[in-house]
């Protein structure tokens, strides 16, 4: 066979010529054995070598809920930080703050334990700095939830229609009130002489 120069291989292998000729050309098997090259005849397409028929709509249809509206502007690029809701921002923060003060607890956790044992002293929870302002902080609490008790028994009053968390809320007002008497104040919050 006359050696010709080839310009194009298919995905099945398949090499045409410049003259137009098509062939599989020759191959050495595993075992050693040459396989001869092998003619294709003209017009012939191997499944390998077939596009895949691509319809727009049953593509449309299958990506329909990632693209967004059609002919609307991209939303804003969700990566770029301070471009989200305040929200969204907010617990951004708090997970970075979170974050560093895991790593600051973790580099503390390894310097102590380079340091010799014996000189470990147990670590004591440090005692609220001011009891009165942690009883103040606690009545501020309860007095909150209490007022959300009573705005809810307002509207259950009113014929309004509550939730089962809402009407739970609404029975512990009593348990609220005797919380706050416990820590010296009254239902109104103010602190009780005596």
């Amino acid at each position: 066979m006359p050696t010709v120069e080839t310009t194009k291989v298919s995905k099945a292998g398949i090499t045409t010529s410049e003259t137009g000729e098509r062939h599989i050309p020759s191959s050495t098997r595993a075992d050693g054995s040459v396989r001869k090259e092998i003619r294709v005849r003209p017009g012939y397409r191997p499944p390998e070598d077939v596009e895949i028929y691509k319809n727009r709509t049953a593509e449309g249809f299958r990506n329909r809920g990632k693209g967004g509206v059609p002919g609307a502007e991209e939303s804003k690029d969700e990566s770029e930080p301070g471009k989200g809701s305040p929200a969204a921002n907010k617990n951004a923060k708090r997970r970075e703050a979170r974050r560093k003060a895991a790593t600051a607890a973790a580099d503390a956790n390894d310097t102590a334990e380079q340091l010799p044992t014996e000189s470990k002293a147990p670590v004591e929870p440090t005692p609220p700095a001011d009891p009165e302002a942690e009883k103040e902080k606690e009545a501020k609490k309860l007095m909150k939830k209490l007022r959300q008790a009573k705005e809810l028994k307002d509207k259950k009053e009113k014929g309004d229609v509550l939730l089962p968390e809402q009407f739970e809320k609404v029975i512990k007002i009593n348990e609220l009130i005797r919380q706050l008497e416990n820590l010296g104040f009254d239902a109104q919050g103010e602190k009780k002489n005596g």
